[in-house]
């Protein structure tokens, strides 16, 4: 019996490595994507999938309303997070996750989710059963990585010119995605980062201080110079860096920054 799967991310490079990992795997049939929230209840509507890996941060809906949307049907989808973000895991419990995985994912590790997906899928359900949790031990392993992720922060590589130099991640004013490079900037440097998407790079900052205020833009809210105004009371960012870049702050962010400095 193939596992009839449905990927969710806003970033094309993060579906793309996330369905490469999934087609190595047996039983595993991706039958689509979606690159949002709203558009990930439409393709789970009308493809009825066994299973979603669903990313948190995403435009439209988060990870999380949309798994709140799912929870109470009767023909649920089993969900999997899959996510840089590493301070939701308890309320993956709360939704019935089966799973929580961080970014960059190990194959080894997804592959141990899949199994258990499987062994879940495979017995037909109870009417009114609900879908079981995160166990225990999963909850404290995910907590114990949560706890060495934040108290370890190691340099970031950066390629410029033809120079590969370790950056500490303190130092990053932003970090920029065009052109499908992941585009990072110091006070004295600016290099492509060898992560392959945004959510790679987060993994490895501090979230209370990198902030997505956009969805191609991560910034260091300590590297801030000045915040303007913009039309319809959203904002632009001008950095500390040489350059004094502007930087948008999406719609979706503007409320958590107006929040942060109280206006």
């Amino acid at each position: 019996m193939s596992i009839r799967t449905v990927v969710v991310d806003d970033e094309r490079l993060a579906r793309n490595e996330l369905c490469f990992q999934l087609e190595q795997l047996e039983d595993v049939e991706i039958v689509g994507q979606a690159g949002d929230g709203l558009r990930a209840l439409e393709v789970i509507d009308t493809l009825h999938p066994d299973l979603v890996l669903l990313d948190v941060q995403m435009p439209g809906r988060t990870g999380f309303e949309v798994a709140r949307e799912l929870v109470d049907r009767d023909d649920t989808p089993r969900v999997v997070f899959v996510t840089a973000y590493d301070q939701h895991a308890i309320e993956a419990f709360e939704v019935n996750a089966v799973d929580y995985l961080l970014k960059p994912v190990e194959p080894a590790r997804l592959a141990r989710t899949i199994t258990r997906v499987r062994e879940l899928v495979s017995p037909a359900p109870q009417p009114g059963e609900r879908r079981p949790a995160l166990r225990a031990d999963e909850l404290e392993r995910i907590a114990d990585l949560v706890a060495q992720r934040r108290g370890r922060r190691e340099p970031i590589a950066v390629k410029a010119g033809e120079r590969l130099v370790l950056v500490q991640p303190q130092d990053i004013v932003f970090a920029s995605l065009v052109d499908d490079v992941i585009t990072v900037v110091t006070g004295t440097l600016n290099g492509a980062a060898s992560c392959r998407t945004l959510d790679e790079l987060q993994s490895h900052l501090d979230p209370d201080v990198f902030w997505r205020v956009h969805r191609s833009h991560v910034v260091n809210i300590h590297k801030i110079k000045e915040i303007v105004p913009w039309f319809s009371r959203n904002y632009i960012l001008k950095m500390k860096d040489p350059r004094g870049t502007e930087i948008p702050v999406s719609r979706s962010q503007t409320k958590r920054l107006r929040e942060y400095l109280s206006l």
